[in-house]
């Protein structure tokens, strides 16, 4: 019996769909930004700086949600299982859209809301986030467990492609509902829809969820040797048995516990609790984000003694530097970017789809090249022409020669994100973590991810506003950042982390064990 690669690709695409949904809801955003700041922020009437800092809060409001997602994704994964984990996941995403296009609707008629829902809104989205952290570890992490050790990084990779795909499909959503109306319709009502339009996907994501099974690896782990032979036969035909065989070896050794799990939870847990609260009484503006950003940190030190120096810090420094290199600035910020480049409202929007494109067409490149050339060569290749890009794009502000120059560095940069760090990190964090401790490893490192994507995205419009700033380098500052990271990047995963182009998943407990 051979391989049937049909159902193979069809339960990953199912699986993608979770990858979707996370480009979707964490793009959205990006059509109504200067909606959300007419509608929420400037009737309170703020100072500027401290407007600013409100609006990166709610713009970036989902990935508090997706950093709780994330961090107990591991343990749900592991408890529960990866399928029952992602329609979780799919119920969030339903529900929490038609809590952020209408914040007031157990308070009045959907659409009569005003600025003082703008908490309500940011709750919306903290939940929805829920899902999205939930989605962007266990969606590759089951394509990794079901899938072929030679396919694997093509397959894992289309999580990605899903994801752009999900990005590039809600630009058009926001552009198509953005020519309904006049600019004051969009700042009043537009932007409803633009978060309405998530429910149809969420719906689709649930239904198929339903019809596709459980990796075996989770069912080996459980002791459901027979449910994953089964499973395994499905997928791989004659291999089924070399396969479980490989599988139940790898679980001999260490048996897996949520025991680190609950160290890093509750130690991140109580910290947060202690840093929010002192926070809040010496009156600082930011106490739930530091809270959150120091309290993490420093509860990634527990799980260390179980599992080695090397294997967090690898997972967490991959998580954060496809962030720190600024990714989520283009993909967020773009038509804002586009507006300080001098386009308009629709100009600006139209702009955004060509941006998705690009990304679109690169990760296409990625998935056919990732088994073939490895994942190291394009991680750091990738690395490189965006630290160039970014530099040159700041350079092009800075000088005031912004232009078709600043708009081809712009797609560019994201050319180079698409072809390395967008999908190949993914893969990565996908394989190189042993069996008996991916789920808890992993939702540690995605939480990481998370956390440098709040950074980050919280951190720009203050860094692009700031009026000193603005006056001394002319909205450059940001993008140098983000090349330098870039730099820095490729020097990390030179010297630090392994290659894992034809290794079966089994084969990376060897590497760490050395």
């Amino acid at each position: 019996m051979k391989k049937n690669n049909n159902y193979i690709l069809g339960v990953t695409l199912v699986a993608t769909l979770g990858g979707l949904l996370f480009g979707y809801d964490t793009a959205v955003i990006s059509g109504t930004v200067e909606s959300l700041r007419r509608f929420f922020i400037e009737p309170l009437g703020l100072p500027l700086d401290q407007a600013n800092a409100l609006e990166g809060f709610v713009v970036s409001s989902a990935l508090i949600g997706c950093i709780l997602g994330a961090s107990i994704a591991g343990w749900l994964s592991q408890r529960y299982g990866r399928r029952p984990t992602l329609i979780v996941a799919s119920v969030l995403f339903a529900t929490s859209t038609i809590g952020s296009a209408w914040p007031e609707i157990f308070f009045g008629m959907p659409g009569s809301g005003d600025h003082s829902f703008i908490y309500f809104f940011v709750g919306y989205r903290i939940y929805g986030g829920i899902g999205v952290g939930l989605a962007s570890m266990i969606s590759p992490m089951y394509i990794a467990e079901i899938a072929p050790s030679e396919r694997r990084g093509n397959l894992v990779s289309w999580n990605q492609f899903a994801i752009i795909f999900g990005m590039l499909l809600v630009y058009f959503v926001n552009y198509t509902i953005a020519l309904q109306g006049d600019a004051a319709w969009l700042h009043t009502y537009g932007w409803r829809w633009m978060f309405a339009s998530e429910l149809l996907p969420a719906a689709l994501f649930f239904v198929l969820l339903m019809f596709v099974p459980e990796t075996p690896r989770y069912l080996v782990m459980r002791g459901k040797n027979e449910q994953a032979r089964s499973v395994l036969t499905r997928l791989l035909g004659d291999g089924a048995d070399k396969e479980l065989e490989a599988i139940r070896e790898s679980f001999k050794e260490k048996t897996p516990s949520t025991r680190p799990y609950f160290q890093f939870m509750g130690t991140w847990l109580v910290l947060f609790v202690a840093l929010y609260s002192l926070l809040e009484i010496i009156g600082n503006s930011n106490a739930l984000e530091l809270g959150l950003i120091i309290s993490f940190g420093v509860s990634l030190l527990m799980p260390v003694k179980s599992y080695g120096v090397k294997i967090i810090i690898v997972g967490v420094l991959l998580s954060g530097f496809q962030q720190f290199v600024g990714i989520n600035v283009v993909l967020y910020y773009a038509p804002e970017i586009f507006k300080t480049m001098g386009a308009a409202t629709d100009a600006a929007l139209l702009q955004q789809i060509v941006v998705g494109i690009v990304n679109l067409s690169f990760t296409v490149l990625a998935i056919l090249t990732v088994d073939r050339f490895g994942r190291r060569p394009l991680m750091v290749i990738g690395a490189l022409i965006m630290a160039f890009s970014m530099i040159i794009l700041g350079t092009t502000f800075y000088t005031h020669n912004v232009g078709v120059g600043s708009l081809i560095c712009m797609l560019v940069y994201t050319a180079g994100f698409a072809m390395s760090w967008g999908p190949v990190c993914w893969v990565l964090l996908a394989e190189i973590f042993p069996n008996s401790i991916r789920s808890v490893v992993m939702s540690i490192a995605v939480a990481a991810q998370w956390i440098a994507n709040f950074m980050v995205s919280w951190t720009f419009p203050m860094l692009d506003k700031n009026q000193y700033l603005t006056e001394t380098f002319n909205h450059g500052m940001a993008y140098w950042i983000y090349g330098i990271m870039g730099v820095l990047a490729a020097l990390f995963i030179w010297k630090f982390v392994p290659e894992t182009k034809g290794k079966s998943l089994e084969q990376m407990e060897e590497y760490w064990k050395k």
